[in-house]
């Protein structure tokens, strides 16, 4: 691991690193933040998946969330959404390719040797944080996202069960079965077997049966991607079948962007916290 760069914020260190990743075949870039503490202290991990186009610096540099991280003493790890490099395959879509892997592992050529980001999220980053940053604690872990990494957040969550206290999300892809941004993207990593498909769709995973204790979603209701792609009343009707007590709230006026995320990102820090 490489630190690219190092900032003081808000009473903690913002941090962002890169390293060869195993899993991807390429560097691959994350950022942390970590706040001050004493020494030999243990601190609760807050993993942050981001969206459609976006690497790790959207959230680092809008998301809004030191302030609230320094106060409740969260460590928060921002990866990237895809690997990158000149040898990696992409795609002429900002929605599929680079900026675009979706926390799927990729079955189908050219996309299998590269876009491997579940493992790499639910694996090797973590294991790397781990040994690298000897105040996380590990055994504390909360996990949230936005869009398409709200989708990540959830089906990551759904699918490791104990792994995490507390999920969140900001405007998740609910189920990508049933929009244009999940069929294009698993049909192209995954192929045609829809079957195959349902462990990455955070509706399809409660409808067969996982389950999470509780969980924070927030989506705007001015957001121009909900009823075509986000779908969130999907999510809502899961829930209430599965008796999931999910805190589920539409915010009037909210768009899909960062002025959205940051607005809500102390509130979900905050609710992080009292289960970390």
């Amino acid at each position: 691991m490489e630190q690219q760069s190092s900032t003081r914020a808000h009473g903690g260190t913002q941090g962002v690193y890169t390293h060869q990743s195993e899993v991807t075949g390429t560097p691959m870039t994350f950022s942390v933040f970590v706040p001050d503490h004493a020494e030999g202290a243990k601190l609760p991990v807050l993993w942050y998946l981001s969206g459609l186009t976006c690497t790790h610096a959207n959230v680092t540099e809008k998301g809004e969330f030191r302030r609230a991280c320094a106060e409740h003493g969260i460590i928060f790890v921002a990866p990237d959404t895809s690997p990158r490099g000149d040898d990696v395959p992409d795609d002429e879509g900002y929605d599929f390719g680079k900026g675009a892997g979706f926390y799927v592992d990729a079955t189908q050529e050219p996309w299998a040797a590269n876009f491997k980001m579940r493992s790499y999220v639910e694996q090797e980053l973590p294991a790397l944080v781990a040994a690298e940053f000897p105040m996380a604690d590990m055994g504390r872990q909360g996990i949230t996202g936005h869009s398409m990494g709200g989708h990540g957040a959830l089906t990551i969550a759904l699918r490791n069960p104990g792994r995490f206290r507390s999920v969140s999300a900001f405007a998740p892809i609910v189920s990508p079965l049933n929009c244009p941004w999940g069929e294009k993207a698993l049909g192209g990593y995954l192929g045609d077997d829809k079957s195959a498909w349902r462990e990455y769709d955070a509706c399809a995973l409660i409808e067969d049966g996982a389950r999470l204790p509780d969980f924070l979603v927030d989506q705007g209701e001015a957001d121009n991607f909900l009823h075509e792609q986000l779908k969130t009343g999907l999510l809502v009707m899961a829930c209430r079948k599965a008796g999931i007590p999910a805190t589920i709230r539409m915010q009037p006026g909210y768009d899909h962007s960062y002025y959205f995320i940051s607005s809500f990102m102390a509130d979900h820090v905050k609710w992080h916290a009292a289960r970390l």
